[in-house]
């Protein structure tokens, strides 16, 4: 640039000098120094002339060619405005990137202005908040939510913790607000669906209430029946006998609860296995069977079995054990005394079904959908006179989630139920013809 200068200042001096030439030669030196003067100022004019008719047509590209100094500013232009379209570029891929990225992601983001004006919303805000970009750009976000504790938590300006509050669009989910000030003025609401979260947080809480009540009434026995027996000098044998069979039977009702939750737990946190076998699953029920009838004792239960000998099962015999047995045992302590429980295994046309019909008091709908949450019974002082544990049906649904099953359940009130294990074909298997049902 200083060259740039000096070669305009050359030029000036050219100028004023050849004029002053010609001004002595005619004797009017001042004249001829001026009119030197206003041809380099038209010059200039001239130049800045195009340039100012450039900028007001805003067109970028054309721009005046110059020599010298004018020359250097034009081409110092060309350079700002390739800097100027390469830095639009990047802010452009920028901005693309962060729409497409918010686009994707699942929690609802909004943009505010300085007086809470909705400057920008992505997808996901239309669907948990109710807010879209292009129909409601501009308004008040307070005039879309207007839950009073959003308008208070906005209000109030401390942003350092988050609002739980329900979605607008759809009341049966809970969500978190966060607000966010960036920039100047302005302020980046988030917002997050945590219904999951807020389920899994009662169902512990639920649990750990559960479980407490479980283990207290036992242990209250087990704690009382020994506190007696302290205080007792001489206890008869018959007397003991008794205090110490109760106890037993309080202990073993915890021990099986621990149990089936450890059984639970491993269900819950273990992989499924890569590695299937094979399982007989005749021979299992074979076995279940005779237990059943063991468990069903002076009740006389008609318990019948129906298999398909050369059906087996790809998957973890531990596992389906468990999940079978807890239907029948299920059966038999909910079958009134005499009455018939059927097993059934054989193909079917969806793959492979295990099923067991009882003919006990059966189950009223409202309560079907809850069968398979942990401790839910439906008469809950029948459930623990028959000591079951609550966590059966738990049990069977993730064993059966783990084979890529599912527990179908038809009842009827007063015409018993039908609990069943649906596999699919890719895990039946015939042996006497070596291929898949």
């Amino acid at each position: 640039m200083r060259e740039s200068w000096v070669r305009e200042f050359s030029v000036l001096v050219g100028i004023l000098a050849g004029f002053s030439a010609i001004g002595l030669m005619f004797g009017h030196f001042l004249v001829a120094i001026l009119l030197g003067l206003v041809i380099y100022l038209a010059l200039t004019l001239r130049q800045l002339f195009q340039l100012h008719r450039w900028l007001q047509g805003g067109r970028r590209e054309d721009i005046p060619e110059a020599a010298g100094l004018w020359g250097d500013v034009f081409d110092s232009i060309r350079v700002l405005m390739k800097e100027t379209e390469r830095r639009e570029d990047q802010l452009t891929q920028m901005l693309t990137r962060f729409q497409n990225t918010s686009a994707a992601t699942p929690d609802a983001m909004v943009v505010l202005a300085h007086n809470d004006a909705i400057e920008w919303a992505n997808p996901a805000a239309e669907r948990l908040l109710g807010i879209s970009f292009s129909r409601d750009h501009g308004l008040r976000v307070t005039n879309l939510l207007r839950d009073p504790d959003f308008a208070n938590y906005l209000k109030r300006g401390d942003f350092t913790d988050a609002l739980t509050a329900p979605s607008p669009e759809h009341p049966e989910k809970t969500l978190t607000l966060q607000i966010i000030p960036f920039g100047s003025s302005q302020k980046l609401l988030i917002g997050r669906d945590i219904t999951r979260l807020e389920r899994l947080e009662v169902m512990r809480r639920d649990f750990v209430a559960n479980i407490s009540h479980e283990l207290r009434t036992p242990l209250t026995v087990i704690s009382g029946f020994l506190e007696t027996l302290q205080d007792m000098e001489a206890p008869a044998t018959n007397e003991l006998h008794k205090h110490l069979g109760t106890m037993h039977e309080q202990a073993v009702r915890m021990q099986r609860l621990v149990n089936d939750l450890l059984t639970l737990s491993k269900l819950e946190t273990e992989p499924p296995p890569v590695h299937l076998v094979p399982v007989d699953v005749p021979a299992m029920l074979s076995g279940l069977k005779e237990m059943a009838e063991i468990l069903s004792g002076d009740q006389h239960h008609r318990i019948t079995l129906d298999t398909d000998p050369d059906l087996k099962l790809l998957g973890n015999e531990d596992e389906l054990r468990s999940a079978f047995s807890n239907l029948i045992n299920n059966a038999v302590r909910y079958t009134p005394a005499n009455q018939p429980i059927e097993l059934k295994w054989a193909a079917t046309t969806q793959g492979a079904r295990f099923s067991v019909t009882d003919a006990g008091e059966g189950i009223a709908p409202q309560h079907i959908v809850h069968l398979t949450e942990r401790f839910y019974r439906v008469d809950s002082a029948r459930s623990r006179a028959t000591g079951g544990t609550g966590l059966g049906l738990s049990i069977v649904k993730h064993v059966l989630l783990r084979h890529d099953a599912k527990l179908l359940i038809e009842s009827t009130p007063g015409h018993g139920s039908t609990f069943s294990c649906q596999f699919p074909p890719a895990r039946a298997q015939r042996t006497a013809h070596n291929r898949t049902v």
